[in-house]
């Protein structure tokens, strides 16, 4: 746990210092969070995700870190990040790179890695809606909790959604479906954002991890549901 409060203060601390190093944005979350699947345990978590454009490029970073303990000893422990580059080919159009990072003690994935490159389109981007698609090749290595790993060559589909429910209020959808070797991992994020005042927001979100392939005894899938206070930079 010790080493999930370190990580949670490093995300604010980064938080901190992107909003004062240049047109940044970013927004940095703490908050509840309870799993389901391979660990039934409550947690806390924290995130951090920072966007910078310039030119054709953005660039957005997410972070996320959770711990929760039970008697003193760690139940639950996962550290994320995700790192994309985009390239405006034209308005709806666009070339895309990233590199995504896990870290799990809870799902039997104890680590992953991969790195993609591919095409992106932006679908529908109006005042109330987004929505956005991707497709791109690349290659990932998983290592799994019973000792066994994994690299191969892999696609990835992803796509995102964007709903302003109101000037206060905003819905989002994000699905990524990363297909290679012997396992196929999907992961899909559900959150509505609710503004309490100014920078401050209340998000309630619901993620799910399955891994279509995984040693005996594990769960395919895990959950995770959060309620995060989230102030904007």
């Amino acid at each position: 746990m010790k080493r999930t409060a370190i990580a949670l203060l490093a995300i604010f601390v980064s938080a901190t210092a992107a909003a004062e190093d240049g047109p940044w944005t970013a927004k940095a979350g703490l908050g509840y969070l309870a799993t389901t699947g391979n660990s039934e345990s409550t947690s806390v978590n924290g995130t951090l995700d920072v966007g910078y454009a310039v030119g054709r490029w953005t660039h957005e970073l997410a972070l996320l870190a959770l711990g929760a303990e039970s008697n003193g000893e760690s139940t639950a422990e996962r550290y994320s990040l995700g790192y994309k580059a985009k390239w405006d080919i034209r308005d709806f159009d666009y070339w895309f790179g990233g590199i995504n990072y896990d870290k799990d003690k809870i799902s039997s994935v104890e680590q992953s890695l991969s790195e993609t490159l591919g095409y992106g389109r932006r679908l529908v981007k109006n005042e109330r809606h987004e929505l956005n698609a991707e497709i791109g090749v690349g290659h990932r290595q998983q290592d799994f909790i019973d000792g066994t790993d994994d690299s191969s060559a892999i696609v990835r589909l992803a796509g995102d959604y964007l709903f302003n429910i109101s000037d206060t209020s905003t819905f989002t959808q994000t699905l990524a479906v990363e297909i290679g070797g012997d396992n196929t991992n999907t992961i899909a994020v559900s959150e509505l954002n609710t503004k309490i005042r100014d920078a401050l927001s209340l998000v309630l979100g619901f993620t799910v991890n399955n891994n279509s392939d995984v040693p005996a005894g594990f769960d395919k899938t895990d959950t995770f549901t959060s309620i995060n206070l989230e102030y904007a930079f």
